[in-house]
C-alpha cells in the first residue's frame, strides 16, 4: 500500500479519523500486555512505532552480521501468502510466497518466515539458531524480547503523530519507546522525533551510505522502487552521480507484474538508460530483468559502533 498523504500532516481527513485511533490504542495495549514465550536464546527485536519503512530490515541485517554463532532472522514475511513457519530458501520460495524482506534477509542469514512468531522461533531453535533477530514485531507479544530497538526514519519521524487510521502510528510513541532498550535514528532528525522519546532512552545514530557495484557517474538511469519512502532511494541514486532521467515509485512490497517489467524495459531502451533499483526490489524481479538491472545497495554507518555492540553484548 501507499501511505495516505494526510499521514504527514494534521489536515481535515486526519482530524475526522482521529477518534478511531482510540480503538487502535486499546487493541495494541491489550495485545502487548500478554506474556511472551522465552525460547532460551537471545531474542532481539528490531521494531518501530508506525507502519511503513523506517529501515528495520537494514538494521536487522547489520545486527545479524555482528552476532557470533548462527543467528537466525525471524520475520512475518509481509505480503507472503504462506503462513509458515518455514525456512526460507532462495530458488524455492518467491516473494509472493514469503515476502520480499524474507528473501532479502535469507541472502544474509538463515531466515524463518512465520505469522506465529513463537512457532517460528521454535523452528529456528530446532535448526540450530544461537540467536534470533526479529525484523518487526515490537507490537507482537508472542516472544519475550531480550533487547528491543526502536527504529526511526529521521526524515519522516512519526508522521503526523496520530494513531491508525488518522496517522501511521500503531500505538503512542511513549508506550512503544518504554518497551525498548534504545532508539536507532537513521539520518538527521528533521521532524523533532527525538523530543517525543522518554528522557534517558539511549539513542544510536546512523546514516545511510549508498553504493553500487558499477559506477553511476554521468550515467543516465531510470530508478524504480517499491519501498516505504522511495524518494530516499531516488536521492541516493542522484548522490552517486547518476543522471536521473526518470523514476517510478511503486507501493511498498509491490510485486512486479509482466506489464511493469515490459514498461520498464521499453522505457530504458527508448531513453538509452540503465535501470536501477533497491536490493529489496531486486530479489522480486524476473531473471531477464535482473540481468539488465543495477542494484544500489545501502549500509549503515554508525556514529558509535561501540555503543551498539555494547547493547548487543558482543
Amino acid at each position: 500500500m501507499k501511505s495516505p498523504a494526510f499521514w504527514t500532516r494534521r489536515g481535515p481527513a486526519a482530524h475526522l479519523l482521529r477518534p478511531f485511533g482510540l480503538v487502535t490504542r486499546l487493541a495494541t495495549a491489550r495485545r502487548v500486555g500478554r506474556p511472551g514465550l522465552s525460547v532460551g536464546i537471545k531474542t532481539i527485536c528490531i521494531g518501530n512505532v508506525g507502519v511503513g519503512g523506517a529501515g528495520k530490515t537494514l538494521v536487522a541485517l547489520d545486527v545479524l552480521a555482528r552476532l557470533p554463532g548462527r543467528p537466525f532472522a525471524l520475520t512475518r514475511g509481509y505480503g507472503g501468502a504462506l503462513a509458515g513457519p518455514l525456512l526460507v530458501e532462495h530458488g524455492l520460495h518467491t516473494a509472493r510466497e514469503v515476502g520480499d524482506e524474507a528473501l532479502l534477509l535469507a541472502e544474509a542469514a538463515p531466515t524463518v518466515k512465520a505469522r506465529d512468531r513463537a512457532a517460528g522461533a521454535r523452528l529456528a531453535l530446532a535448526e540450530g539458531a544461537t540467536a534470533i533477530v526479529m525484523d518487526d514485531g515490537l507490537q507482537n507479544p508472542a516472544l519475550r524480547k531480550d533487547l528491543s530497538l526502536l527504529v526511526i526514519d529521521g526524515g519522516y519521524g512519526f508522521g503526523n503523530g496520530l494513531l491508525l487510521p488518522a496517522g501511521p502510528l500503531r500505538e503512542p510513541v511513549g508506550s512503544a519507546a518504554r518497551r525498548c532498550d534504545a532508539a536507532v535514528l537513521i539520518g538527521a532528525d528533521e521532524t523533532g522525533a527525538l523530543a517525543r522519546l522518554p528522557p534517558g532512552l539511549p539513542v544510536l545514530r546512523a546514516n545511510l551510505v549508498p553504493d553500487c557495484a558499477e559506477p553511476l557517474g554521468r550515467c543516465p538511469v531510470i530508478a524504480f522502487a517499491g519501498i516505504g519512502r522511495p524518494e530516499k532511494f531516488f536521492r541516493s541514486v542522484i548522490s552517486l552521480g547518476a543522471e536521473l532521467v526518470s523514476h517510478h515509485a511503486y507501493p511498498d512490497h509491490h510485486v512486479y507484474a509482466a506489464r511493469d517489467v515490459s514498461a520498464l524495459l521499453t522505457e530504458a531502451a527508448n531513453k538509452g538508460a540503465k535501470l536501477v533499483t533497491t536490493a529489496k526490489d531486486f530479489v522480486k524481479l524476473p531473471p531477464h530483468l535482473r540481468a539488465v538491472c543495477l542494484v544500489v545497495q545501502a549500509h549503515l554507518a554508525w556514529e558509535d559502533e561501540a555503543a551498539l555492540e555494547m547493547l548487543l553484548n558482543i
